[in-house]
């Protein structure tokens, strides 16, 4: 890490607020205490990897080079690995093998090496099977910010090919429409969809601002929906399909909750077509 900056790390869990991540932020300040730690969301929804997936995803590439830990693993304590994996452009992510980190190491120049915290010297002394974050993701991470101990040192090499993969959903033109998925729904009530705007205007042809649309969301007929650059270009109340800070498709109600108001969630079918 460059000297002329304090070492950094991000965080991420599924934790919640209960004291947990602030526990894994005792250790790595208790190992590496000149770090700077952000916090980039430890309340991703229980065990949901692809919800913490897209959220690092999103979050990385405005990130100082760094560490970066990642903490949704319903499989701790298994045979699932925990994982460091270097990137094209000299981040470290640290995390179980479990699909969580591969989005966000490929939005950060890709992925260059590949490691298994097998290095037990990097964990606390004393480790459990149900609290790895506080016990190896941790300590690991803070002794890579710190210069402790370089990225070899943490375990032997593992090929990117084998790691886990998360089955990403696509955006498909079909029968003159667009066919999506949702992949995230935020705090909003916003949904984030599979695609970008190459794929509605391949599947839809150009879209000018103010173009008409209808959608289905599940089971749910949107007979009016206005591509529009953002809520502010629509009437309060107004469903409109946008392309989101991250370059992907959302869906949303101009201050309103759409996801409560269709009831749609992660993996609801999404279909668009060009309206009257």
């Amino acid at each position: 890490m460059s000297a002329e900056r304090p070492p950094f790390i991000s965080f991420l869990t599924d934790f919640g607020l209960d004291g947990a991540a602030a526990t894994c932020r005792g250790v790595m300040l208790g190992i590496c205490p000149t770090a700077r730690i952000v916090d980039v969301s430890h309340t991703v929804a229980k065990y949901a990897i692809p919800d913490g997936a897209m959220l690092l995803r999103a979050a990385l590439p405005y990130m100082p080079v760094g560490v970066h830990v990642g903490v949704v693993d319903p499989g701790v304590g298994t045979t699932r690995r925990p994982i460091g994996i270097r990137t094209g452009r000299g981040d470290v992510l640290i995390g179980p093998d479990n699909g969580l980190l591969v989005p966000g190491a490929e939005r950060l120049g890709g992925i260059a090496d590949v490691r298994e915290l097998a290095n037990r010297e990097l964990w606390l002394p004393v480790t459990s099977s149900t609290f790895h974050g506080r016990d190896i993701f941790a300590p690991v991470a803070a002794h890579l910010a710190c210069a402790d101990a370089g990225f070899d040192a943490i375990g032997p090499a593992i090929e990117p090919a084998d790691l886990v993969a998360l089955a990403l959903p696509e955006a498909v033109t079909r029968d003159g429409g667009l066919e999506t998925e949702v992949t995230y729904v935020d705090s909003f009530g916003n949904l984030r969809l599979a695609g970008d705007a190459h794929a509605v205007t391949s599947a839809l042809g150009e879209l000018p601002v103010g173009s008409r649309l209808a959608a289905r969301v599940g089971d749910v007929e949107l007979a009016s929906v206005t591509f529009a650059p953002s809520f502010g270009h629509v009437a309060e109340g107004q469903t409109l399909l946008y392309v989101d800070s991250t370059g992907d498709l959302a869906m949303a109600d101009n201050q309103g909750n759409l996801a409560a108001r269709v009831g749609a969630t992660r993996g609801a079918s999404v279909r668009l077509e060009r309206g009257d």
